[in-house]
């Protein structure tokens, strides 16, 4: 494939052994810990491909715009087409509107794919889109009747088309023969789907590269590993090749699902580690369970070496107590706890944040509302004893008053708990909310944390990542926020890319000073009146995914929208890095020199630390949990603490 050979000999070693297989036509992964430096040898092996392939373009694909301007600003090139998946995909199927229409039309038929919906929730026609004005266009808000999608929906849209149509993976090869994929473990699976499989639909020929590390694979929704198995043919070709060239491959035994359809995808691992002291490498390396080892790096530059070769110590500390005094804990270690940048606090729940960042009623909301535990009691109830009543068109209060229910005498398994009926009594307006809402849709409602704090940063630099579990609510208050923060920071370009608001004249750049002006003063109203103001303004329009929300999450809109606007400021305030404040679960990528983990179970299903320490558990929960443990210790640069709260002696 290349048209000249480049003397890799000064290429770092893992760089040279990609290279080799990328000349012998293999898709590969360069797999390492944090601080190994994937990010460094992404950028040679860049250059290096670009050198031998000089004409053959190159799509690299990363996760937001920031890290775009990163890879850009260390390669330039001609050929080298750098962007977040969400353009790389929609750059590729903009330009078949016959068909993506086709396909939009299937998809809001198809009862088994929820995301993408007609503003009604019906199904539509093969001529839906026969009378829209234009294209189908990829914007930051959808509305299907107006051909507009937004991020969520240019994936589902984008991979249904690789499946259906072979010429579009006919041209995407012939447009890009190499495809680079940083972070892969937080690639929906979809998209690897699309990758590793639709592509091959087409008999051309094109190389995959994946960089990352299964291991910090902390997203719900991502494609954490490349699982399956390999061809043996193929592999044992190559065993023979690499004991000519004296190389050393590590091959993937994870490919399963796509070993029919693909090549051969070889792994490279690098284990020299830039960043961590030796005890944090340590203990980093005893809870791996992928194989991948590492050791201290051999460059005496490194941050992590001292100058005369050896590897900085460090400290890895366990601190066990019965008493949950985190004060006594921050005096002892003397830490300059003021610093966001050289110290940080991490706990495992975002409850304990909530009311010093200022959103304690959103908090409540999303993440301890005991009406809806009651309300699935009464469900439960009725499943168990078999009864037939009919719920169609009726409200919550209806149904419960049939069964008896808001009554003296109420059967005590209808009736709320205990800790139910203090919540109910606290919060009557409320339950007054859950009384008037019909059964059918407040019985299968679902609230959760990560719908309001999902993809917290740790400084205001660090990157969003690539998809949020934050509804669409949460979302569209964000947006507006966010708006509002990058007028006041001046930064126009990137206002203009997200708000809805058109600039064709100075009368539109007039008035918009004067919308932008009535907007950042809300601090005394509601959120209602906020998501009202910015409509009507036509600064961030209320789109299909609100309305449909406020349909079918009506018993949570109604309660957020009362809340004062203030509060959603706070927690925008916490979310994108602007405070001191930050969970256990949201460190990935930061580097602190000082760290403190608060360890306590709390109520979380999805991840355990005692059985983590002292084995046993569900086994999913435990890989969770290593992950986790292993992103908030690889970006550890001296010490690393764990304060464990009446969990486990250590």
């Amino acid at each position: 494939m290349a048209t000249q050979e480049l003397d890799i000999s000064h290429l770092t070693t893992e760089s040279q052994k990609v290279i080799g297989l990328i000349r012998q036509g293999y898709s590969f992964l360069l797999s390492g810990g944090a601080g190994s430096g994937k990010t460094y040898s992404l950028v040679e092996i860049l250059k290096a491909v670009l050198v031998e392939n000089p004409t053959t373009s190159i799509a690299c694909i990363t996760y937001t715009n920031a890290a775009v301007d990163e890879i850009e600003e260390r390669v330039q090139h001609e050929h080298l087409h750098v962007s977040t998946i969400h353009d790389f995909l929609w750059s590729n199927i903009k330009h078949f509107q016959c068909e993506l229409k086709s396909t939009l039309i299937e998809l809001i038929n198809d009862d088994e794919q929820p995301k993408i919906k007609s503003p009604d929730g019906e199904k539509v026609t093969n001529n839906y889109f026969d009378d829209l004005d234009g294209d189908i266009k990829y914007k930051e808000f959808v509305r299907i009747k107006d051909g507009c999608i937004s991020h969520d929906e240019v994936i589902i849209l984008a991979c249904k088309m690789y499946e259906k149509y072979e010429k579009l993976c006919t041209i995407t090869k012939d447009s890009y023969p190499f495809i680079l994929v940083d972070e892969y473990q937080d690639t929906d699976p979809n998209v690897v789907k699309l990758l590793l499989e639709n592509l091959n639909q087409s008999p051309k020929r094109n190389i995959v590269g994946f960089f990352g590390d299964a291991m910090q694979s902390i997203y719900e929704g991502s494609v954490g590993n490349l699982n399956g198995n390999t061809q043996p043919k193929r592999i044992a070709a190559l065993k023979k090749e690499q004991n000519k060239q004296g190389t050393y491959f590590s091959v993937i035994n994870n490919l399963k699902e796509y070993t029919l359809l693909t090549p051969t995808v070889i792994e490279v691992k690098k284990v020299q580690n830039r960043r961590n002291p030796q005890l944090v490498i340590d203990l980093a390396n005893k809870i791996r369970t992928d194989g991948l080892m590492q050791e201290p790096s051999e460059d005496i530059n490194a941050p992590n070496m001292n100058a005369d070769g050896t590897a900085k110590q460090g400290s890895a500390l366990f601190l066990y107590s019965n008493n949950d005094d985190l004060g006594a804990v921050r005096h002892h270690l003397a830490w300059d706890f003021d610093s966001s940048i050289e110290t940080k606090e991490l706990n495992l729940t975002h409850n304990l944040i909530a009311g010093k960042a200022g959103f304690g009623d959103l908090m409540r909301i999303y993440d301890k509302d005991k009406i809806l535990e009651s309300i699935k009691r009464v469900k439960g109830y009725i499943k168990k004893n078999d009864i037939k009543i009919d719920t169609e068109s009726r409200t919550f209060k209806h149904v419960y008053e049939e069964l008896g229910g808001l009554q003296d005498g109420t059967p005590k398994p209808l009736a709320p708990t205990k800790g139910q009926k203090e919540y109910i009594d606290a919060n009557p307006d409320v339950y007054e909310l859950a009384l008037a809402q019909p059964y059918d849709e407040i019985s299968k409602l679902y609230i959760d944390k990560d719908m309001l704090v999902d993809d917290k940063k740790n400084t205001a630099d660090d990157l969003s990542k690539p998809s949020s579990n934050r509804d669409d609510l949460i979302k569209h208050l964000f947006k507006i926020e966010h708006c509002i923060y990058l007028y006041k920071e001046k930064r126009f370009n990137e206002f203009s890319r997200i708000t809805d608001f058109s600039i064709t004249s100075v009368a539109d750049k007039k008035n918009l000073k004067k919308s932008m002006e009535e907007l950042i003063k809300v601090e005394n109203r509601s959120i209602d009146e906020v998501i009202a103001l910015a409509n009507q303004l036509n600064l961030v329009v209320e789109d299909d995914k609100l309305e449909r929300f406020k349909v079918s999450r009506n018993y949570v809109y109604q309660q957020v929208c009362q809340i004062p606007y203030q509060q959603f400021r706070g927690l925008y305030q916490y979310l994108e890095g602007y405070t001191p404040l930050s969970t256990q679960h949201k460190t990935k990528g930061a580097e602190y020199t000082n760290v403190l983990v608060v360890l306590d179970n709390g109520q979380w299903n999805s991840y355990n630390f005692k059985n983590l320490f002292e084995g046993g558990g569900k086994e999913s929960v435990r890989q969770r949990t290593e992950k986790y443990f292993m992103c908030v210790a690889h970006g550890l640069k001296k010490t690393l603490l764990f304060f464990s709260i009446n969990l486990v002696q250590m």
